[in-house]
C-alpha cells in the first residue's frame, strides 16, 4: 500500500506557544524523509500533526488526496502507523500481546486474530529483532527494548505510512544501525513512505533521502542531506560552529561540533 503524507502550512499551538509555524513538506512513497533540528524545533509536534494526533491550529495535513481530520481515526490507522516515544513500565502487557494490537485497525478490538492477523505480528517481530521477547512482560524490558517493541507494534498494522519519533534513542550502536537499515528497507524496498524524527545529524545524512531542517517552529530548509546539511545553514538553527566533511565510506556529509575552547 503507497501512500503520501503532507503538510500544507500547518500550524500547532500547545499551551498558547506557537510550536509549529506555517510548515510545508511533503513525504512520498519510497522514501525516508528525516526532520532535524534542534530540541524544542517542532519535530515531535509535526509528527503528531501528521499522525491526526493532534489538531493543528491552521493548515491542513493530508493523507493521500485527504484532509486526515475528515478521515476517522481507524481508517487512518490502516494507512499510517507512529512508533513514538513512550513509557510502557505500566502496561500490563506481553511483548506479543501489545504487538498483536497493531492488528486491530483491521480486525477491531474484540475479534480473534486471523492467520494473517498472526503472520503480520511475526514478521512485525522478526523484523524488529524482537521474536525472542514475545512472552516477556513489557515491564521487564530495557529502554532499548522497548523501543524496538513500539516499532514492531506499528509494523504490524502494516502501514503505508511510518512515522518514527526518534526510533534510535536508548539503542546501542548495534540496534541504532539496526533500525535505520530496517527504515531505508521499508522505503526503497517496501515502498512505504517513512518519516523520522532524529537528533543525530550524522543519522539522518546516512538514513534520509531528504532532510528537514526545523528552527524555531519554522522549516528553514528541505532538500537532500548534502543540500540541507551544510555548515552555515546548522549554525544558523543550532548557534554554534560545525565542520562538515565527507563521510570516507559513503560520501554523505559528515558533521562535526566546533569546542570554542579547543
Amino acid at each position: 500500500m503507497s501512500v503520501a503524507i503532507e503538510a500544507r502550512e500547518l500550524s500547532c499551538t500547545l499551551g498558547g506557544r506557537a510550536i509549529v509555524r506555517q510548515v510545508s513538506l511533503a513525504a512520498r512513497p519510497g522514501e525516508v524523509l528525516a526532520l532535524i533540528g534542534p530540541n524544542g524545533a517542532g519535530k515531535t509536534t509535526l509528527l503528531r500533526a501528521l499522525a491526526r494526533v493532534l489538531r493543528p491550529q491552521a493548515g491542513v495535513a493530508l493523507l493521500g488526496e485527504r484532509a486526515i481530520w475528515e478521515l476517522r481515526p481507524r481508517a487512518v490507522a490502516r494507512q499510517l502507523a507512529m512508533a513514538q516515544q513512550g513509557d510502557l513500565h505500566e502496561v500490563p502487557l506481553t511483548v506479543g500481546q501489545l504487538v498483536a494490537l497493531g492488528r486491530a485497525p483491521h480486525r477491531g478490538w474484540f475479534l480473534p486474530l486471523s492467520t494473517g492477523d498472526h503472520e503480520a505480528v511475526e514478521r512485525a517481530l522478526e523484523r524488529t529483532a524482537t521474536a525472542h521477547l514475545r512472552d516477556r512482560a513489557l515491564g521487564e524490558l530495557s529502554g532499548g527494548e522497548r523501543r524496538r517493541v513500539i516499532l514492531a507494534r506499528a509494523l504490524a498494522q502494516d502501514p503505508g505510512v511510518l512515522l518514527l519519533d526518534e526510533p534510535t534513542a536508548a539503542l546501542d550502536l548495534k540496534y541504532q544501525v539496526a533500525i535505520l537499515d530496517l527504515a531505508a528497507q521499508l522505503a526503497h524496498q517496501d515502498q512505504l513512505t517513512v518519516i523520522v524524527t532524529l537528533h543525530d545529524l550524522n543519522q539522518a545524512a546516512l538514513v534520509a533521502d531528504r532532510v528537514a531542517l526545523l528552527a524555531e517552529g519554522r522549516l528553514l530548509a528541505l532538500g537532500t542531506p548534502t543540500e540541507v546539511l551544510r555548515a552555515e545553514l546548522l549554525a544558523q538553527a543550532y548557534g554554534i560552529a560545525v565542520a562538515v566533511g565527507a563521510h570516507p565510506v559513503y560520501g554523505t556529509p559528515l558533521i562535526t561540533p566546533l569546542i570554542p575552547s579547543r
